[in-house]
């Protein structure tokens, strides 16, 4: 690949501001600071942003960034964990915000067609107008993008039975470098003709082009749902009560598990924790279908989970179940209620090495005299591993970095990987090759060459 250049002409600068007219095209520091970061505070400045409102804008600026070999990096609304949008190598932020149309929701079809830069919440909104189901459910639903959802290949809460973005896209146009239009995929919930064109796209995290259009599939909406939330005296208890639910042959939409630690962190920013007050470990469970059915599925569960003696069992339906879900969302702000600074990671491992994975994590922790909340979803083995540390004092921000090492390595041993969701960008990129073969990378860079020639789509980034 050839050299990517190092900064913008004065001719670029022109072309810029003449194709991203006023406000949609960005100079300014103070204006590009606000695009130089995202969740996982890795910062770049980028050159300049600009923000298109049609295709055909993308089309003519990948045309002109091939030519010149200027880095183009997509971005949504800068959720993402891992540096993943962050222009670590400068280069030009192309903003999708504004293309943001919900094109359409196909009750007849059960699909839905978007822009990128519409939010994932609003889609799901729009669809339960129309009695449907846009089942892909991340912890960032309400802000982040479906853009950036597919980029990343965004699990989230509903992947235990839903499965995670990947399984609802059907179809994307995408902008490549040199301006080319790719169309994959379309309405059509099932097709086989050709290579899965549109499922490279899914988790690329921009490196092949970009998205200005999105097709995903849609379900009926469930009439019914309910919530359950379940303590115990222990973790070990907690972990075996999930495996019992499973075989039991109950399938909840999501489920959810937190240890003591977690816990004890939402319990000191005084949230009301429906839980006893003894419980070491907890599981949430969200049931959905038909009234009766989740009513049936209820009886269930709470009948399977009898014999390990739960410390607690409260159920929830209707605007009840968003108070048992609240202790979930609030676990990441009450993390600095026990350290300062925290490393936000995301691991997932084969469902029957869960617990070795959490016990063995909390022993890295240990090690390096830090606390490390262990928490997730536990239906599908990703368990997000939060290290805590006090970067002010002197060695700890070292030893957190020591321990990520060390649970990204057990991930890797015991048969996992070291993202489940979260991607790998820019503070994942060098454990890659530790999990993936000489051979796959080698794949891989050949596809990428053939999307991208130069190099230009968001260089640095690990895949």
């Amino acid at each position: 690949m050839s050299d990517l250049a190092q900064s913008l002409t004065a001719a670029h600068r022109a072309f810029l501001s003449e194709l991203f007219p006023g406000e949609d095209c960005l100079f300014a520091p103070e204006e590009r600071a606000a695009f130089s970061a995202d969740a996982s505070l890795e910062r770049g400045m980028p050159w300049a942003v600009v923000r298109p409102e049609r295709r055909e804008q993308v089309e003519e600026l990948l045309r002109w960034a091939d030519l010149e070999r200027v880095a183009i990096l997509g971005r949504g609304r800068g959720t993402g964990r891992v540096g993943g949008a962050v222009p670590a190598q400068g280069g030009v932020v192309v903003s999708l915000l504004k293309m943001n149309r919900i094109i359409d929701v196909n009750e007849r079809d059960f699909v839905a067609v978007v822009e990128p830069g519409v939010i994932a919440g609003d889609l799901q909104t729009a669809c339960a107008a129309k009695r449907l189901l846009y089942a892909p459910d991340p912890a960032s639903v309400r802000i982040s993008t479906i853009g950036g959802n597919v980029s990343t290949c965004a699990g989230g809460l509903r992947a235990v039975k839903y499965g995670v973005t990947r399984d609802w896209v059907l179809g994307v146009e995408a902008v490549l470098p040199g301006g080319r239009v790719l169309r994959a995929g379309g309405r059509s919930h099932k097709d086989v003709v050709g290579l899965d064109l549109t499922r490279l796209f899914v988790g690329a995290g921009g490196k092949l082009g970009l998205l200005t259009e999105i097709t995903v599939k849609l379900l009926p909406l469930p009439e019914a749902s309910a919530s359950v939330l379940v303590g115990f005296s222990d973790l070990g208890a907690s972990l075996s009560g999930a495996q019992a639910v499973f075989r039991a042959g109950v399938l909840p939409a999501a489920c959810e598990f937190m240890d003591r630690e977690t816990l004890r962190a939402v319990r000191l920013i005084g949230a009301d924790i429906p839980l006893a007050d003894g419980a070491e470990g907890a599981l949430l469970f969200k049931l959905d279908g038909t009234g009766p059915g989740v009513d049936a599925e209820i009886r269930a569960l709470t009948e399977v989970l009898k014999p390990l003696d739960p410390a607690s069992v409260e159920v929830g339906r209707g605007e009840a179940e968003e108070r048992l879900w609240s202790v979930r969302r609030s676990i990441s702000p009450a993390a600095y209620q026990i350290a300062p600074d925290k490393l936000s990671e995301d691991i997932a491992v084969p469902r029957g090495r869960v617990a070795e994975a959490v016990e063995r994590a909390h022993a890295i922790g240990r090690e390096r005299g830090l606390t490390i909340l262990c928490f997730g979803h536990l239906g599908d083995g990703n368990i997000h591993v939060n290290i805590l540390h006090d970067a002010r004092q002197e060695g700890e921000a070292a030893r957190a970095e020591q321990a990520k090492d060390a649970v990204f390595r057990l991930a890797v041993e015991l048969g996992g990987t070291i993202s489940g969701e979260h991607g790998t960008g820019l503070t994942k990129a060098s454990f890659v090759s530790e999990q993936l073969s000489p051979l796959a990378l080698e794949l891989m860079e050949s596809i990428k060459r053939t999307f991208d020639p130069h190099g230009i789509m968001n260089p640095g980034k690990g895949w």
